[in-house]
């Protein structure tokens, strides 16, 4: 349809899909590692084939026009699909390869992904992976990752989720001082005269309601107190420190609890919810490096 400049064109959307993601020549040149000006060509070329001006820009930052936020929603998936099949491909002759973007909250990260790391990757030198914190309810199509991590109940309908850890349990902890001039709750609601500490969660700029459960009847409490962190690591420390009473995953307690720093209270009322899961879009053909590691996560009863 436009000659010999069709074969041309594919390296001209892909020079414009990373400008217009990253809203910055200086920044897809270092992202595609070419020079601005290669970039800045490939897309000016892509323009004149197509005969509509893609890009809008000036001196402070670089946009997409109709045409090409048009471009950018039909074909840009497309593109992702294809790339996707090419390295799975690739893999077929070599050891996998490639690098993995993964976001997920601390908790995850530090109990589930990081042990196993420790023997994935000295056994495939050529896989990179990327984890980042974060304690929101990632899009992880729009956020351009490769996969998430959540509890199993949080995982979306459209997505493909791996079971990578067991179970998982809250636990309701403070210190025997704190509880020494308190009365310690017997039910949920009492949290509400208690000095907690809070989770702030990025979604939305809420904070976490404490979620429990006891016999099918559920409740969620929004604690009070002096202190608020946007991680549960922080929170643990803070009770420890004696600070408040905090709700935090039981694993990470325990080792406080069995040395007498913490008592655990409210444990009827504390479920046991679906372990962290991996999940990816199911649209998406994972390549031969993301096979590779959902085989070295995957849980084992």
């Amino acid at each position: 349809m436009y000659d010999n400049t069709l074969r041309d064109s594919f390296s001209g959307l892909t020079a414009f899909i990373t400008v217009a993601r990253e809203k910055s020549f200086t920044r897809a040149a270092a992202q595609l590692g070419l020079s601005q000006s290669a970039v800045s060509h490939s897309v000016r070329a892509l323009e004149k084939t197509l005969g509509v001006r893609l890009l809008a820009r000036n001196s402070r930052n670089v946009s997409a026009t109709e045409a090409g936020e048009r471009l950018l929603r039909t074909v840009a998936p497309q593109f992702e699909e294809i790339d996707a099949e090419l390295q799975a491909l690739s893999e077929l002759r070599d050891s996998p390869s490639g690098t993995i973007r993964i976001t997920a909250s601390d908790h995850p990260i530090r109990s589930v992904l990081a042990p196993r790391l420790k023997k994935f990757l000295p056994q495939f030198p050529g896989i990179k992976l990327e984890l980042s914190v974060d304690n929101g309810l990632t899009d992880i199509v729009a956020a351009q990752y490769d996969a998430g991590v959540r509890l199993g109940e949080s995982v979306a309908q459209d997505m493909i989720a791996v079971r990578i850890g067991p179970d998982l349990r809250f636990t309701v902890v403070a210190t025997r001082k704190y509880f020494s001039n308190r009365a310690m709750p017997r039910k949920p609601n009492d949290l509400m005269e208690h000095n907690c500490v809070n989770l702030r969660l990025p979604t939305y700029g809420g904070i976490w309601a404490w979620e429990f459960e006891n016999r099918g009847r559920q409740i969620n409490v929004r604690v009070s107190g002096q202190v608020m962190y946007n991680s549960i690591y922080d929170c643990l420390d803070a009770a420890v420190a004696g600070l408040g009473v905090a709700y935090v995953p039981e694993d990470m307690a325990q080792p406080y609890v069995k040395a007498g720093h913490l008592i655990p209270t409210l444990e009827e009322w504390c479920p046991l919810w679906a372990g962290y899961h991996l999940y990816y879009p199911s649209r998406r053909q994972p390549s031969g490096a993301m096979s590779a590691l959902i085989a070295a996560l995957r849980h084992t009863p």
